[in-house]
Order: structure tokens, then C-alpha cells, then sequence
């Protein structure tokens, strides 16, 4: 959580050798690094003794009391949601392989092979095997209240026990009772009670209920009764107001809310799908995805399946896609370790390194393509009704999720790959950015950049068409022309670092030369030296240094248009013949600061081809 935003030197940072990315957002700065490498940073900054909580342990401050004054509370939310799911991800895991692998060795076909038949299973096996893969969602509760107390502070035992409670053999099962096969308890002749199995909203309310009561009591009870009188109230309040309304009220709410996400899963022809296919990007970019996780929970309590996962997962396969397109179409090696890390990552289902280090790092196009292909992997998906039984794998590890049933992984199996391939050739064809594709200059600095950027926000256009023989004919070297899309007055900044060699008075030109040779000139409009200076100003002076995004001066495209002039600006590179390719793309809307030309250096090998060329 930064300060001041203003003194990160991004480039830096990410021309770092083990970085992979930066992202800012909410106060917030991240520094990617990826997988396993991570481990070892975070230690070394624990060292310098400035780190107060290891996330895991019981014992540490990981609630809502730390500073979260930067925080929004979406934000405070989706860590509360977090810190209490997470813990609990690796049984919930390991139970669906469970379940995936009782499904296939006593499939009817499988047994066939062995000349078996289900039947020939002991009932004594089917039973110690039930054990493995019931355990978890039967006490299902007593888990999610147990991680709740222990983030809100709790005694987690009291926790377990709390759950344990509301999952009782002593009470009606909530799911036979729903089936009919049992009544509930009318407590005083008309409260029914029930148990509270494969309710999760139910658990999270009564750990945050019996972990806040729990801290009340710790403050106020005595400390010589503390030890006995503070868990006698946690359990015997907390339990009471649970089974005596608040448990079926939250059950019901919670119904509502899995029938509704269960409703847009099934809008027809895979509308629902693709919404959540191409939200679930988005949501994790801005950190809601963590929601998701109690949401996959409920449905997963409520019915053993789990159709919404399948639909998040396209995101990781789509991301696979695109961090292979860049691998195969980079020329830059530092580029490529960053490109091969993500992709490592993500096929073991971290994203972050990815969606940091690829999506937003190259003016959001990999993005949409992350988006639009993995809200097409879904839809697909949400029409063949195909479901996990499980949560917490992703990418290659996901396929565990589907062995359960042939199907649904043959299905799953296919739409992935598909997903990965229409990722890589739509990154291919409209991703690709201009910065991959010049090779890393062998100047002994590492931080040499030959990419010149966006002076202005505007749509680029070829040189060719401007209405100047001069430009058109790029008798003044390559480069490109922008037609300015802001309205009123118009910022110019610096296209790159460098030294300052025109600075017209007029203030329709500026020429800079970069630290590595490049020359570049901005024309400010066709003319328009002719308005002697008017509506534009000057920020700067002949043979200033100044840094790439530098304010150099300001001009008024109404002005010019009034005149009866073109105030389309032109960004050449005077000494184009010292470069043996040099990029740029028209009919694009681009930004300042935005990548707009890339410039490959001559070498030995290629002066002669050029030449030849004439």
C-alpha cells in the first residue's frame, strides 16, 4: 500500500531480471514476481523484521483490525472471503479426486475389463470408501466455522465444536428433511429445528457471531471464570440463536442465491456461460473473484457438483493461449523469460504472473482476448451442462475434477484445448505488441529503449495520406501521423527520453535525440508555422534533457482548424536510415505515452540487404 504513486519508477522495477510485471490499483502496488521464487523474496523481506503476519498460522493478525485504511470494503470483504476459504481449499480438492477416482474404478465398464461387476464390490469397502469421500461435505460446517472464528480471532476449537453442533446426528439431516424422509424438531410446538448440513452461508454467520461474542466475553468476564464461563456463552448463545431463526433464515437466503447463480448458468444457448466465462477475468483483475469461492462452495454442499467452476476455468486455458502466442512471436529474450515464467505458472493455474505480466502490461488488447475467448470456452461448456465435483484445480490439474464421469472430461477436455487454440490465434492476429517484437539491444544498458510512444491521444493514420509532400513522401523519413481526438487544448509530451535540439518559437515543432541515437521530430499540423504561434505554448527550451511523458507544450487543434489548416501531428524519424525496420500501425486509436513506433537497429548481416534495396 503506497503513498505516493508518483515516485515508482515502473520501467525500472520491470526491467528488473526476476520481474515480471507491475500492477496498480486501489492504493495498492503490486510487484509480480511468480511462482516459488515468491517464497524466497518474501523471506528475505521478512528478515528485515518489517513483516508482522505469516499468512497460515492461527496465532497472527490476519483479520479486519489491520490496516485497511487504504482498503475499500469490497475490498475488506473479498479478503474476509478469502482468508477464510482458502484454508480449506486443499480437503475440498482432495475430496473430489477422491470422489473422481471411486467414480472410475467402480464404473460399470471399468470393472468389465476385470470381469467384474459393481455388485461384486463388498458393501464393508463401499463403506471405509465412503469414509474418504463423504467426511468433508457431512461436516462441511464445522470446517467453514472453525476457519471463520480462526480469522475473526476465535478459539478455533470452539469453532469446530460450534459446527460440529449444527451438523449433529442428534438433529433432523436438513437433507432428508427436504426429502421428506424425516420431520423436524418443533422446539416449544413451533420452532422447527433442523440440522444444518451443505448450508454454508449458515456457517460463516455463526462463526462471525460466535467469534465476535467470544472476544466480547474474553473483555468482560472476569479472568478468573474466563477460562470456563467465556466458551459456556459462546456455544450455548451462539447455537441458540442459530437453531432458533437465524440458521433457516440464512439457509433460505442461501437457496435463493445458488438458484439464482444456478439460473444464469442455464440461460439457453450458452448466454449465461459466456457472461461468466468473460467476467471471471475482470473479477480477478479487480480481486473479486474470492466471492466465487463461497458461491462454488454452496452449490457444491447443495447438490456434490459444481458447474461454476467450469465456467471460471476457461480463463487459466485462454491465458494459456495467449502466453504461448507471445512466447512464439517475441524477438526479445528478456521478454520471453518473463512470457515462459507466466506461462509455466499458468498452466499449473497461477494467473497472476500472466494477467499482470501480459494482459494489462500491453494496452489491454491481450486482455479482450483473454475475455472474449474464455466467455466463448464457457458458453460452450454451459450448453453441454458439464460440472466438476470439486473446486481448487486449475488448468492441467483441473482435468482431476472430471474423471467422475467420461463425459463431462471428454467434453471438458475438448472445449479446453479449443479455448487455448482460438487464444493463440486471435493473439496472433490482434494482440501482438509492437515492444515484443524488436530484439533486446546489446548496449551494455539494460534499460535502452527503442520503442518511441504517443505524444498525444489521437487515430493513427499512414504517412502516405497526410496532405503534405514533404511528410506523404517521407522525404523527412518514416514515422506516422495521429489525428488528435482530444477536444479543447491539447497536451504534447515527450515520445521518448532525451535531449532537446528544436524547439521551434512558433511551437509547432520539437526535435529530440534520444541517449541511443534515435532522432525523432513532432510536427504539430500542415502549415502551421504560419500562425506565428498561435494557440500553441511551449514548456520547454533548446537542449533541455527531458524524460519520456514530459510536458513539452500544449496547442489548440480549433485554432488551427479555423484558419483553414490540418492539425494532423506527425512523429518521423529523421534518421530513419540508421535503422534496418522500423513498426508502426495506422487506423489505431492510441494514448499517450501508448507504444506507437518500434525500431529494429541496422547490423552488419542486414546493411547489406538494404543496401542492395538502393
Amino acid at each position: 500500500m503506497v503513498k505516493n504513486r508518483k515516485q515508482i519508477d515502473d520501467k525500472k522495477i520491470e526491467n528488473l531480471d526476476l520481474v515480471k510485471g507491475v500492477f496498480f490499483g486501489s492504493g495498492q502496488y503490486q510487484v509480480i514476481i511468480g511462482t516459488g521464487l515468491v517464497n524466497d523474496v518474501y523471506a528475505a523481506i521478512d528478515k528485515l523484521g518489517t513483516v508482522n503476519a505469516i499468512y497460515g498460522k492461527d496465532d497472527v493478525n490476519t483479520t479486519e483490525n489491520d490496516d485497511n485504511s487504504n482498503k475499500t470494503k469490497l475490498q475488506r470483504f473479498m479478503a474476509m472471503l478469502s482468508g477464510i476459504f482458502i484454508p480449506i481449499i486443499p480437503v475440498i480438492a482432495a475430496t473430489g479426486l477422491f470422489l473422481g477416482l471411486q467414480s472410475a474404478f467402480t464404473n460399470a465398464q471399468v470393472l468389465k475389463l476385470f470381469g467384474a461387476v459393481p455388485s461384486d464390490i463388498p458393501t464393508n469397502v463401499n463403506t471405509v470408501i465412503s469414509v474418504l469421500t463423504g467426511t468433508v461435505f457431512s461436516f462441511l460446517p464445522a470446517l467453514i466455522v472453525w476457519s471463520t472464528f480462526r480469522y475473526f480471532k476465535g478459539t478455533p476449537i470452539i469453532g469446530i465444536v460450534i459446527g460440529l453442533m449444527l451438523v449433529s446426528p442428534s438433529l433432523p439431516n436438513a437433507y432428508d428433511v427436504a426429502g421428506g424422509s424425516a420431520k423436524a424438531i418443533m422446539l416449544f410446538g413451533h420452532i422447527p429445528v433442523i440440522g444444518s448440513q451443505g448450508s454454508v452461508l449458515t456457517a460463516l454467520v455463526a462463526g462471525f457471531i460466535g467469534a465476535k461474542m467470544e472476544n466480547y466475553f474474553h473483555k468482560h468476564v472476569p479472568n478468573v471464570l474466563d477460562q470456563i464461563i467465556t466458551p459456556f456463552l459462546t456455544m450455548l448463545l451462539t447455537f441458540g440463536i442459530m437453531i432458533l431463526g437465524v440458521g433457516p433464515i440464512v439457509h433460505w437466503i442461501e437457496n435463493l442465491m445458488v438458484a439464482g447463480v444456478e439460473g444464469v448458468i442455464n440461460l439457453p444457448f450458452g448466454i449465461g456461460g459466456f457472461l461468466i466465462g468473460a467476467a471471471y477475468p475482470l473479477m480477478v483483475l479487480v480481486g473479486i473473484h474470492q466471492m466465487m469461492i463461497a458461491i462454488e462452495t454452496s452449490l457444491l454442499a447443495a447438490t456434490h457438483l459444481n458447474p461454476l467452476i467450469v465456467l471460471e476455468a476457461m480463463y487459466g486455458f485462454a491465458n494459456v493461449g495467449v502466453a504461448l502466442a507471445m512466447i512464439m512471436r517475441t524477438k526479445s529474450k528478456k521478454a520471453k523469460a518473463t512470457f515462459v515464467g507466466a506461462f509455466s505458472s499458468q498452466l499449473f493455474g497461477v494467473s497472476e504472473p500472466t494477467l499482470f505480466g501480459i494482459l494489462i502490461r500491453y494496452n489491454f488488447r491481450p486482455l479482450i482476448v483473454t475475455v472474449l475467448t474464455s466467455g466463448f470456452g464457457a458458453a460452450i461448456l454451459s450448453i453441454f451442462k458439464v460440472a466438476a465435483n470439486s473446486y481448487g484445480l486449475a488448468v492441467v490439474p483441473s482435468y482431476l475434477m472430471y474423471i467422475y464421469n467420461a463425459r463431462d472430461l471428454i467434453i471438458y477436455t475438448i472445449v479446453s484445448l479449443l479455448t487455448v487454440v482460438v487464444a493463440f490465434v486471435a493473439t496472433n492476429m490482434f494482440a501482438i505488441p509492437k515492444e515484443i517484437l524488436v530484439a533486446d539491444t546489446k548496449d551494455k544498458d539494460p534499460i535502452q529503449d527503442n520503442t518511441v510512444y504517443a505524444p498525444i491521444d489521437g487515430q493513427t493514420a499512414d504517412l502516405k495520406t497526410v496532405n503534405d509532400p514533404v511528410f506523404s513522401s517521407k522525404m523527412m523519413g518514416e514515422g506516422i501521423a495521429i489525428k488528435p481526438s482530444t477536444t479543447g487544448k491539447v497536451n504534447i509530451y515527450a515520445p521518448q527520453s532525451g535531449k532537446l535540439n528544436v524547439v521551434a518559437d512558433t511551437g509547432h515543432a520539437y526535435g529530440l535525440t534520444t541517449d541511443n541515437g534515435i532522432e525523432i521530430l513532432v510536427h504539430i499540423g500542415i502549415d502551421t508555422v504560419s500562425l506565428n504561434g498561435k494557440g500553441f505554448t511551449t514548456a520547454v527550451k533548446m537542449n533541455q534533457e527531458v524524460a519520456k511523458g514530459d510536458l513539452l507544450g500544449t496547442f489548440d487543434p480549433k485554432v488551427i482548424q479555423d484558419n483553414g489548416l490540418d492539425d494532423t501531428v506527425m512523429v518521423i524519424i529523421t534518421n530513419s536510415k540508421d535503422y534496418f525496420r522500423i513498426e508502426s500501425e495506422p487506423d489505431e486509436t492510441i494514448s499517450s505515452g501508448s507504444a506507437l513506433i518500434a525500431l529494429q537497429q541496422q547490423t552488419e548481416t542486414s546493411k547489406a540487404p538494404l543496401a542492395t534495396q538502393g
